[in-house]
């Protein structure tokens, strides 16, 4: 085997896994430790992979934002177990902030029985909410951001600020122990620390595939956060980096 097509093998192995080790791909390959720490060096040095104590990761920059669309058509099973795990921090009574995108609608589907304040910056999740009788539903206004639907501007930021939720969820497309909760543009990042910065309880909603990939802006650490709601297909030697590293309660959710 050429050293081309192993790269590629390399590369399409990685493509499939969120983080690998080199006696992995030597199972992988069927070829020698010492080779696959050859070949990834190559790879390194082209900035496609990135090296760390636990293994091995694409380099997985997010430049833009996915649509809604795009995001309510990937890993619906996992969104759907996390939102559950989710709905059973909330008590009835509680006043509850709820970030845009497609596992925060999810979680707004768990939410129906129970009497809430619900604060959003999603147009989907205030009109199916707004529905029922027994929930208080705020909007928090401002300019409409075309790819998620939802609210964004300073008009939004500054009733976030004046606000004391018991609990507020936020979503990301990009997470890592080591870069925290980012995303690709700076006015999205504003927001979003607006929205746990005052919460009593305040916990990310995010599965498992999104982990290793990083965008532009930081929205915050992952120890400034009470709760991380992901799925059990996270890997073992991740979950124990933030078992020893974060203070953030890690919460896996099986997804099947």
């Amino acid at each position: 085997m050429s050293t081309m097509d192993r790269l590629d093998l390399i590369l399409e192995y990685l493509k499939q896994h969120n983080l690998v080790t080199v006696d992995e791909l030597v199972q992988a390959l069927s070829v020698s430790a010492a080779t696959i720490r050859r070949d990834l060096i190559k790879l390194d040095e082209t900035g496609v992979i990135s090296r760390t104590h636990g293994g091995v990761t694409l380099n997985r920059f997010i430049p833009v934002q996915p649509t809604t669309v795009e995001k309510n058509q990937r890993n619906l099973r996992e969104k759907r177990a996390i939102a559950k795990a989710a709905a059973r921090l909330i008590e009835p009574g509680n006043t509850v902030l709820l970030d845009a995108g497609a596992t925060m609608l999810e979680l707004a589907r768990e939410l129906t029985h129970m009497p809430l304040r619900v604060v959003t910056a999603d147009l989907h999740i205030a009109l199916f909410l707004c529905e029922f009788k027994q929930i208080e539903v705020t909007i928090i206004g401002g300019r409409i951001d075309d790819s998620s639907q939802s609210c964004i501007g300073e008009h939004g930021r500054s009733l976030l600020r004046s606000i004391y939720p018991d609990i507020a969820f936020i979503s990301c497309n990009s997470w890592s122990l080591s870069k925290g909760i980012t995303t690709p543009t700076e006015e999205k990042a504003g927001l979003k620390r607006d929205l746990i910065k005052n919460a009593t309880q305040s916990v990310m909603l995010a599965d498992s595939s999104k982990y290793g990939k990083w965008s532009l802006f930081r929205v915050a650490q992952m120890d400034e956060l009470t709760h991380i709601i992901t799925d059990n297909h996270l890997p073992p030697d991740v979950q124990q980096q933030f078992s020893h590293s974060c203070s953030a309660k890690l919460l896996l959710v099986p997804s099947n």
